[in-house]
């Protein structure tokens, strides 16, 4: 049975059956590898083919994955995990059949894509999802061009393998000129369930922390340190909810002791497109020895600018050039933001060539400007070291329990207070930032004091000045809050539900600002379906750079321009896969052209 929808099609069928339609794929009770999927069904293979043309095939299918001798669940596309590599040419009209041969529901969401909303791939908000044994028509033109990916949104699929890389090639011809062009497409494995990580996440957050009992081994707290983390309920090497000991962190679908490599002569020049398909992980991505000049992030180009690291939010894409020397082999480093572990592939010369791979760094620590506690630099960014972003455990025992104590006098973690009164007051908030300033030109966690160059938001220019755009005529304020210890996680206290939503309305070509505030110790990578945005980071309105996923630190905010000019319903949501699902999540509305006639 194949399904083919528009929007007249989608509203009218929303009456008798609303609530089920309306309800988010994860919301409706069910595993995705019921009656028989996971762990049994075939070997899924690692790495991914290529697929092109006017009219795909793809099928969505389970089976068990093993990786470097782990055995886990596995959800494929066309086979393989990641799927394969759909590569496209902007101007041309595409029409991607979708097969779910899985018993549950499914979905394929067209990470970045501008296109007909009822094609996005959203369950509940956009579409019903595709039911088991059908197929589904994903048909619409092809607007842009750059490095994208595609992804389930239904039932945590994502983690299990569903996600594969997009490739669209200019109407004109590729303007950048490489002798090479890869792949890097970075993820975690795990050999459970997802929905029982969720469930153990849910009855104790720090269940797949392992690195919260030992910390105090390395970081000597003073009385009132304990105190203000106990306060909190929180401790401060909490910065992932999943870390090395349940993920292994892998490169194109391997894991670091399974060889991925590229293949290079000297001279050459190299185009990588890195993604990050992670369910839960940042990555901060280095090659020892060799530069990465970045050319474009989420499939928007920018000015050249030269790093030795960044940090790679999930969801987010980097493009960067590489030009290898005379070393016969590079390690290319994806190191978890945690440092519990990392991917690893190579650049080598020849078949089999290795590089030396670095050890693990020294897990980073949450401080006080994680905490929102920046009152006393003025919130000031000093070349992309916020001052209060300093690392105190550096310092003698006597000055950090003094500058703590400083920080701390008169203070209360949860004063609802400091919010705005639109805000939601209720148990699914559990801290409040004191202070939270703009921190567009931090590189992010355990990236602050390295000696070499980091790439931060201020350093993004868009590579093409934009048409003079009006100034935005209103300033919409959103608070990311969460709590922690009940693993609830929402936009302004709002766990997300689709059935009684409220979503959040834009009017036809409104331009708007949007302010994100986050009240919570964890950074969260925030992603805006069917729309990009221009960053607020410093530069020329002309020169803001265009993103769809933009990472909001810890105890931060970040502004963002937008016009609003694609019509329909959009998810907007926390891209940390089970902070979406536990509610971080939102409905963004709008409205079409005739409704400002």
């Amino acid at each position: 049975m194949q399904q083919e929808f528009s929007r007249r099609s989608l509203l009218a069928g929303m009456g008798v059956g609303a609530s089920m339609l309306a309800m988010p794929a994860w919301a409706q009770g069910h595993s995705m590898h019921g009656g028989g999927h996971g762990r049994g069904g075939p070997l899924i293979p690692a790495g991914f083919d290529e697929v092109r043309g006017q009219v795909i095939d793809l099928s969505i299918g389970s089976g068990h994955r093993v990786v470097q001798g782990r055995r886990g669940p596995g959800v494929a596309v066309n086979g393989s995990v990641p799927g394969p590599l759909i590569r496209l040419t902007e101007g041309q009209e595409v029409r991607l059949n979708v097969t779910n041969t899985l018993d549950v529901d499914s979905s394929v969401h067209w990470h970045g894509l501008l296109l007909p909303f009822q094609y996005d791939g959203v369950p509940g908000i956009s579409f019903p999802g595709i039911k088991p044994g059908e197929t589904f028509t994903y048909r619409f033109p092809i607007r842009q061009s750059g490095t994208y990916w595609y992804h389930s949104h239904s039932g945590l699929q994502e983690q299990s393998g569903h996600y594969g890389p997009m490739i669209i090639e200019p109407a004109g011809g590729e303007p950048i000129v490489v002798d090479r062009d890869y792949i890097l497409l970075l993820s975690d494995f795990t050999t459970l369930d997802p929905h029982f990580i969720m469930k153990r996440l849910r009855t104790g957050e720090g269940y797949f922390n392992r690195q919260q009992n030992t910390w105090t081994d390395d970081y000597a707290m003073s009385a009132e340190e304990r105190r203000m983390w106990g306060q909190m309920r929180m401790m401060p090497t909490d910065i992932a909810d999943i870390g090395g000991k349940t993920y292994t962190f892998l490169a194109n679908g391997r894991g670091p002791d399974e060889g991925m490599e590229y293949l290079f002569n000297p001279g050459e020049r190299i185009r990588l497109r890195i993604i990050n398909g992670g369910a839960m992980t940042f990555f901060n991505v280095r090659i020892p020895g060799l530069p990465m000049t970045v050319i474009a992030t989420d499939g928007q180009m920018v000015r050249p600018v030269e790093v030795d690291e960044l940090q790679i939010g999930t969801a987010e894409t980097y493009d960067v050039i590489l030009e290898p020397g005379t070393q016969p082999a590079y390690s290319i480093v994806a190191e978890s933001m945690d440092r519990s572990g990392m991917a690893l592939a190579t650049l080598a010369s020849a078949p089999g060539l290795r590089a030396a791979v670095p050890a693990l760094r020294d897990p980073p620590l949450l401080t006080m400007a994680d905490m929102g506690m920046n009152h006393g630099d003025g919130g000031m960014d000093h070349g992309g070291m916020d001052h209060g972003s300093m690392d105190h455990s550096a310092a003698p025992e006597g000055d950090r329990e003094s500058s703590q104590s400083m920080s701390m006098q008169g203070m209360k973690m949860r004063d609802p207070s400091l919010l705005p009164p639109d805000v939601a007051i209720g148990p699914g908030i559990d801290m409040v930032s004191m202070a939270p300033v703009d921190k567009m030109g931090d590189p992010g966690l355990g990236l602050r004091d390295v000696e070499h160059r980091v790439l931060n938001y201020r350093m993004l220019v868009a590579r093409d000045a934009r048409a003079q755009s009006p100034e935005p005529t209103r300033l919409l304020e959103l608070h990311l809050t969460g709590n922690m210890e009940r693993y609830m996680w929402s936009f302004d206290g709002r766990m997300y539900s689709a059935v009684s939503d409220v979503p959040i309305r834009f009017a036809w070509n409104e331009r708007v600002r949007v302010k994100l505030v986050n009240n919570t110790m964890m950074a969260h990578p925030i992603h805006l379906h069917g729309l990009f945005f221009e960053m607020v980071n410093g530069q020329p309105a002309a020169l803001q750079p265009r993103k769809n996923t933009m990472i909001v630190q810890p105890g931060a905010s970040a502004q963002f321009d937008l016009t609003a000019n694609e019509p329909g319903d959009w998810a907007f949501h926390c891209h940390l896969l089970y902070h979406m699902h536990g509610g971080m999540m939102q409905t963004v509305t709008v409205m079409g052209p005739e409704a400002a006639s």
